[in-house]
């Protein structure tokens, strides 16, 4: 028999100007979601946001550290760390780290990225962000799991690189590979332990995860090994009043990836009954965890969906 799925929630990590992301508040946030039996708690990642108007956003890593140093149970994740921009020896050893400062709780969702000039302002070639994704992966896990580590990789150099201490989970914390096309596809099948992607709906996440299936049977893999994570914006209340709401909140402040099946129809809007309803209708897909994203992050909204949805999904 399957595990049942898990219910986890974002974090506003990122505001639209001239709103500034709130550091305590956020800590506070992570330690409530505990509270309220989620599962996990994902951030967001960029280093630079927008121009005009641009996001401010707090350091995703520094963040899931703080929340994990006031926390127990709770899971942390990346929903995604842009992967290509970090060097993989130095992000290895935080990644690491955090494994052991949360006790085995970190789970990684890592992407190639997209915005060219956040690239270009630190110095990483965007045209080589795949490749450079793929390099970063296996510097990260050998590192991982390796007690010593020799390669050449680009302009990175390793000589007999001793890495202490691994982290708390084996062999490794889970790396799940977020992105659309085939190439990525096929990344999530030859490299990563699972998928996560946002905004998909049911059809959608479907139509993807055959492909990932596919691909993951041609390298051997059992896809049923694999682990997949969606992400979905949600408004508990009368429909009529919640999709406006939805709508433009969707509209200001998220982007959509020309090309991928994520929409904006994927958001889960009604009374209870009705959330409780169109969250099943993912669940009969075989998604192994999902990530609300709660409409503008609102207490209320976050209790109603704690309170009021979830217990119809656990019965």
């Amino acid at each position: 028999m399957s595990a049942p799925v898990a219910f986890g929630i974002a974090m506003r990590n990122f505001t639209r100007f001239p709103e500034l992301p709130d550091a305590p508040a956020l800590v506070e946030y992570g330690v409530r979601m505990e509270e309220l039996g989620f599962s996990s708690l994902w951030v967001w990642d960029h280093i630079l946001l927008g121009t005009d108007p641009h996001f401010p956003i707090i350091d995703s890593l520094t963040l899931l550290t703080a929340v994990a140093a006031r926390t127990k149970t709770i899971k942390i994740g990346t929903g995604v760390l842009v992967l290509p921009l970090r060097n993989p020896v130095i992000l290895a050893k935080q990644l690491a780290s955090m494994d052991q400062i949360s006790g085995g709780r970190l789970m990684l969702g890592a992407a190639v990225g997209w915005y060219k000039r956040e690239f270009d302002a630190i110095g990483i070639a965007h045209d080589r962000r795949g490749k450079i994704m793929d390099r970063n992966l296996d510097i990260i896990k050998r590192l991982w799991t390796e007690d010593s580590v020799t390669g050449d990789w680009d302009e990175l150099s390793l000589r007999k690189a001793v890495m202490f201490p691994k982290p708390v989970q084996r062999p490794h914390p889970p790396i799940l590979i977020g992105g659309y096309v085939d190439a990525v596809l096929k990344r999530v099948a030859k490299r990563g332990d699972g998928w996560l992607t946002y905004f998909y709906t049911p059809e959608g996440y479907n139509e993807a995860w055959a492909k990932i299936s596919a691909f993951a049977e041609e390298e051997g893999r059992d896809p049923a090994s694999l682990y997949s994570l969606n992400q979905l914006p949600i408004y508990v209340g009368p429909r009529e009043e919640g999709l406006p709401k939805m709508n433009e909140w969707l509209h200001a402040e998220w982007d959509l990836s020309k090309g991928s099946l994520s929409t904006f129809d994927s958001a889960i809007v009604g009374t209870p009954a009705e959330c409780a309803e169109q969250i099943a209708a993912h669940m009969a897909t075989g998604v192994k965890k999902i990530v609300f994203v709660p409409w503008r992050y609102e207490k209320e909204q976050i209790d109603l969906l704690a309170h009021e949805v979830l217990p119809l999904l656990r019965k």
